[in-house]
């Protein structure tokens, strides 16, 4: 169970705040609500307490499972389609979305290995180019909170596991 002030991560959006616990009437029944204040844009939600599992809120990761994203992000790259022209895109966007909104960290990572190593095979795509920041962010966030360390410093820690010249990336493919 989760508590007030703590920090949780609620899929595809990132990580937010647990700012209070509250009680409303629904169709009659008395249901209580997690309201969740996201961290990185003014945004917050209630979900409801019976509900968390459903949606896929998750505490913060572990320094473990922070060290085993970098340990994929060293890994070959394995994009969706080995075809990367733009005809493909929307089959890849569309698996990368359900990727993302499962909240797996380690499904976020795969695919911000796999975006970086398109980027070095072509130019990305406006929407490529938003994925890949998007992923970035939503790794960042929580990087930076479980290691206690600047936002900026994170996204550092993710560039800094590719090489300029693609070696770190090379496939298989």
């Amino acid at each position: 169970m989760f508590a007030r002030n703590q920090k949780v991560v609620y899929p595809g959006h990132g990580v937010a705040e647990i700012s209070n616990i509250i009680e409303k009437k629904v169709a009659g029944t008395t249901v209580s609500f997690f309201e969740l204040k996201f961290l990185s844009k003014d945004m917050t939600i209630l979900v409801p307490t019976e509900n968390t599992e459903s949606v896929g809120l998750r505490s913060l990761s572990s320094n473990d499972k922070i060290d085993d994203i970098f340990k994929i992000l060293k890994e070959p790259a394995k994009p969706i389609s080995y075809d990367l022209n733009a005809s493909n895109w929307n089959k890849r966007n569309k698996e990368y979305r359900r990727q993302i909104r499962s909240g797996s960290l380690c499904e976020i990572s795969q695919i911000y290995r796999d975006l970086q190593y398109i980027a070095f095979k072509k130019e990305l795509s406006f929407g490529e180019k938003n994925l890949l920041n998007e992923t970035e962010t939503l790794l960042a966030q929580e990087i930076s909170l479980v290691q206690k360390v600047d936002e900026q410093k994170a996204i550092q820690q993710l560039r800094s596991q590719f090489k300029p010249t693609g070696q770190a990336i090379v496939s298989a493919l």
